[in-house]
């Protein structure tokens, strides 16, 4: 799992010169080939995520190029911009010139209007209006994960894929397991049945904490809340789409379905006292297929505790997982991955959106990111609520936690209290639909 966290990229180059070895993909131009090929690409969101991606979009084909970059701080893309610079292997490929790096909340209209290929990489709560213009103009996307906090924003996320089919866009979201030949070869046993029926499954996103940025460093409340998104369920969307996606994808991918319900719990254990946001940071969900088998959430986002991160797999023959691969219930073992096989699938899954578009190969991640969000939105609204929470409910859900921002000016959707309290949810009173 090395080069795991994109957004240590800026620090140590390490995880793009490990991605330019080998490529099971044989139609990718990304390695010394002399094609004229060349795409301008357009970066939306320049924190250590987006900056990581723009740098793999670069690696995937030499004719590529980084024109445009657009943030809400200046700071943020001046330390993208610099950080990219630093990795030998891209400089000539960075064509952004002063008057290409735009800031403010409308910097993306900017951006998408000077590229051919656009890397959407903000907080998620941007992503539906942004994708939707990106698809309006006819570009082709990169977009990461999640792709909404709410259901009118997956709704929208939908309707601008269908559209994105239908004007041939090619789209690749940021559920980068997809794209890892472990985990591509764990789930083809599995849906090959070598453990069975799957009837149970665990995801464990067990982790430390977010920092803080002082309010004191900020000038505004809203400028407050978009610096520490991870604490405002608005901006992020919680923890469950915000981390534990990655981990619920591989499940929905197993079985090839989504589930049709959920009920949970959660809380704040560590998350006390003024600036401290409204999110939950523990969760346990129980979601529900409609073949009556579970799978089961654990999160955690508080420090000092016992970490844990990955997807396990019970089925009638065997139980699964990436890292201790395959096993019979008898403890004979089944599968493994090969590691000298390679697995960076934040470089893989650039060099195959690339590739589709230079060769125009149907791609297109917008269905199967729109619904990994909304069951992951679904148990946050069930754990938020105390309620059972059905995958129709959460769909049709006219709960809008974000309203479009276009200036500092504008109010953020939750404000504190004068003792510097956000409201945050209460199972059995709050409302989620």
């Amino acid at each position: 799992m090395s080069g795991y966290d994109r957004r240590g990229f800026i620090k140590k180059s390490g995880l793009i010169t490990g991605g330019v070895a080998v490529s099971p993909f044989p139609g990718i131009l990304r390695f010394g080939s002399q094609t004229t090929n060349s795409l301008k690409i357009g970066l939306v969101g320049c924190g250590g995520r987006g900056t990581g991606a723009a740098a793999q979009a670069l690696m995937a084909h030499p004719g590529n190029t980084l024109v445009a970059m657009g943030d809400l701080f200046e700071d943020h893309l001046s330390r993208s911009f610099e950080g990219l610079m630093e990795v030998e292997e891209i400089q000539k490929q960075l064509q952004v010139s002063n008057e290409n790096k735009f800031l403010g909340f409308d910097a993306y209209k900017n951006v998408i209007e000077k590229c051919d290929v656009v890397i959407l990489a903000t907080p998620p709560a941007f992503r539906p209006e942004h994708f939707e213009l990106a698809v309006d103009q006819g570009k082709h996307v990169f977009m990461e994960k999640p792709l909404s906090c709410d259901g009118p924003g997956t709704r929208r996320i939908l309707d601008a894929g269908k559209v994105a089919d239908e004007k041939n866009l090619k789209v690749v979201v940021g559920l980068q397991n997809r794209y890892d030949p472990a985990y591509q070869e764990m789930v083809q046993q599995l849906q090959d049945g070598v453990i069975g029926k799957i009837v149970s499954s665990t995801c464990y996103y067990l982790k430390g904490g977010y920092p803080l940025i002082p309010r004191s460093t900020v000038s505004s409340e809203l400028e407050f809340q978009i610096k520490n998104w991870h604490y405002f369920t608005w901006v992020w969307a919680g923890a469950p789409a915000g981390l534990q996606i990655h981990n619920a994808d591989i499940v929905h991918w197993a079985k090839g379905n989504y589930p049709v319900k959920a009920q949970g719990m959660g809380g704040r254990a560590s998350l006390k006292g003024p600036d401290s946001g409204d999110v939950f940071d523990h969760f346990y969900i129980e979601y529900t297929y409609d073949d009556g088998t579970t799978m089961h959430s654990e999160i955690r986002n508080i420090d000092k505790n016992f970490n844990k991160n990955g997807t396990w797999f019970i089925g009638t023959e065997g139980t699964a997982n990436v890292r201790e691969g395959i096993q019979s219930h008898t403890g004979k073992a089944l599968w493994s991955f090969d590691p000298s096989k390679g697995n960076n699938a934040y470089q893989l899954e650039h060099d195959v959106f690339f590739d589709a578009i230079i060769h125009d190969k149907p791609q297109n991640d917008t269905r199967f990111g729109a619904y990994s969000t909304l069951t992951a939105n679904m148990g946050r609204m069930a754990a938020h609520s105390g309620r059972e929470i059905s995958q129709e409910m959460a769909l049709k859900s006219d709960l809008k936690l974000y309203q479009e921002i276009t200036s500092w000016d504008d109010i953020p959707p939750v404000l504190p209290d004068q003792k510097g309290i956000y409201p945050f949810p209460t199972p059995g009173i709050t409302s989620v639909y």
